[in-house]
């Protein structure tokens, strides 16, 4: 099937009209349609392929409900023997039809089925794994199990956005719609992929032509203003974009549509990651919430975010860059079964070899993130600088934050070294802390800092930039303004802070880190790194041990605040790695 762009608006209606026969001049929707995966990919000679064979082949034998039906489908739809392929699909149709009897005691009991736990967050996956299996084992089902399958995935579909009208059975079930305008947010990504995966395997007109005319151009448009790839929820929560790349590829294999194609979202988030990823490979940078594990490592969900990425662009050079990336990286193939299925995705093809990137510093300006390291070397040093916008709730208090990383963290949010891994205040990360009568004043959202760069290097990994973060503190809170410049060069970062504040206030340089520090007449040690303090010249230091706040919840972790007293003024802080070490 040929590849034709969406665009936008208008035009996304119009390609609907071209490729389903929609009218325009009524509610028409398109009903030519229907849910297909492109599988030529898949080398069914590779160990891949016969691990993902073997795990599927272990869930169906547990019989105890943890069968992904989708991956029972995918094996089926693989299977060359029909005998072995009516198997897997009488699996996955045995799980679902499960689900479905459970969720239909529940309604019957007055209560809302699973697809609305935690907001529908989990909407998407469980009704993929119904439309896929209705769509492509239908052989397997009876009239009864069609009919029962498609008036539950119905009413899930409708209450996403219906959501102050939403209902099981008789009774009422309205919830918060939380996220279902906005394109930037995890959740939505579910709720796309419970629509488009029921509209195509059901050919529903209602929720195609929603696709066709609103959700989708929304989400093009969203990242088409991103531009430099990453999410506006931070390095963790925003790896749910894998789910967003799946589903472009879905709506391609099965309209021929190339969202993909509208925007750079897909090249730049091989790039994003390529310079988020610490030189070490093996962890990246911890903006925002860190939602599976307190310290950024490496794990699947970023491996099957380039891999997805990987597939879908048409920059052959990004192509080339995730495949350095994905040999490169600590995780060579999927660690959980449940993910087994993305592996089968080619990491290197003959057309885009790996090639690590030339540049050495990365702005993704439409996040705000900012990256830049010495070398490629996994000795290299390595920062990364949030200023940009604040919007979503798993991002942090961060703006104007900055982390740098040698061999180890040097200095870093303490908040990777918590129990919950959602310390989101500025006390845990290294900016200026404010402080009006003994109480922080926090970093206000929605807002955007504003950063320029004064200086770049990209060959020699050198960068300056100079970021008014004023915006980012509201109207009454005591402070005016506040400007950080930083410079990056020669494996040292330096730190200009000014600002100006109401009477009274303070402002502390604050750098957490994961070794106690020690107050030295040269400077102040902590571990590998060294800060040095150029103004105020008589600055107060303080070390302040986290777990003594709280050991349950900080489990280690140290923090150097430096202050010059009450007032206005400024800071000028250099930090390096301790050639003393």
């Amino acid at each position: 099937m040929s590849r034709r762009r969406l665009g936008g608006g208008a035009l996304a209606l119009a390609l609907c009209v071209l490729s389903f026969g929609l009218n325009a001049d009524d509610a028409a929707c398109p009903t030519g349609a229907s849910l297909r995966s492109n599988l030529d990919y898949v080398d069914k000679r590779s160990k891949t392929f016969e691990r993902f064979r073997a795990w599927v082949d272990s869930r169906i034998e547990a019989k105890d409900g943890s069968l992904s039906p989708g991956d029972a489908v995918l094996l089926a739809s693989l299977e060359p023997d029909a005998k072995a392929a009516r198997a897997y699909c009488e699996a996955a149709v045995a799980v679902v039809d499960a689900r479905v009897k459970a969720d239909e005691a529940a309604i019957s009991r007055g209560a809302a089925a699973s697809f609305a736990n935690d907001s529908y967050l989990e909407v998407g996956p469980k009704i993929a794994d119904l439309a896929e299996t209705f769509a492509h084992c239908g052989a397997s089902m009876s009239d009864d199990q069609r009919t029962r399958w498609m008036a539950l995935a119905n009413q899930a579909v409708w209450n996403i956005w219906n959501y102050r009208s939403a209902r099981w059975g008789a009774v009422a079930h309205p919830w918060s719609g939380w996220s279902v305008a906005d394109p930037a947010n995890n959740y939505h990504y579910s709720f796309l992929e419970a629509t488009m995966e029921w509209a195509l395997a059901s050919g529903n007109a209602e929720w195609l032509k929603k696709l066709c005319t609103t959700l989708l151009p929304t989400v093009v448009a969203e990242f088409s203003h991103l531009p430099g790839g990453g999410s506006l929820e931070g390095t963790a929560y925003g790896t749910a974009q894998m789910r967003l790349f799946s589903l472009y590829k879905t709506w391609l294999d099965s309209t021929g549509i190339d969202l993909a194609g509208e925007n750079n979202h897909a090249p730049d988030a091989i790039l994003y990651w390529a310079h988020a990823t610490v030189p070490t490979f093996d962890r990246f940078a911890p903006i925002g919430d860190q939602a599976r594990v307190s310290v950024p490592e490496i794990y699947d969900y970023q491996r099957r975010l380039v891999l997805q990425a990987r597939y879908l662009t048409h920059d052959t050079r990004a192509k080339e860059i995730a495949s350095w990336w994905l040999t490169n990286i600590s995780v060579k193939e999927m660690k959980s079964g449940a993910n087994f299925r993305y592996d089968l995705l080619p990491a290197v093809t003959p057309d885009a070899k790996p090639r690590q990137p030339a540049a050495l510093t990365y702005h993704a300006s439409g996040v705000g993130n900012l990256f830049a390291r010495s070398a490629w070397s996994r000795d290299a040093m390595w920062l990364a600088f949030v200023a940009g916008k604040y919007t979503e709730s798993h991002a942090h208090q961060e703006q104007g934050a900055f982390t740098l990383f040698q061999g180890d963290w040097l200095a870093v949010t303490e908040n990777i070294w918590t129990h919950s891994g959602i310390q989101q205040g500025t006390e845990t990360n290294n900016v200026l802390r404010f402080v009006r009568r003994g109480t922080t004043v926090p970093q206000r959202a929605p807002s955007q800092a504003l950063v320029t760069i004064t200086a770049n290097d990209p060959e020699r990994g050198s960068i300056a930039a100079s970021a008014d973060l004023s915006p980012v503190y509201a109207s009454g809170s005591g402070v005016h303004t506040w400007k950080r410049d930083i410079d990056f060069a020669n494996r040292k970062l330096t730190v200009r802070d000014t600002f100006l504040v109401d009477d009274g206030m303070h402002a502390i340089f604050q750098v957490n880190v994961p070794k106690k520090p020690v107050v030295g007449p040269d400077g102040i040690r902590a571990g590998s790194l060294l800060i040095k303090v150029v103004e105020p010249v008589h600055a107060e230091v303080d070390v302040f041990e986290w777990p003594r706040k709280d050991k349950d919840e900080f489990l280690t972790g140290w923090r150097v605040d430096i202050e010059g007293g009450p007032g206005n003024g400024g800071f000028v802080v250099e930090l390096g790695a301790d050639k003393a070490q």
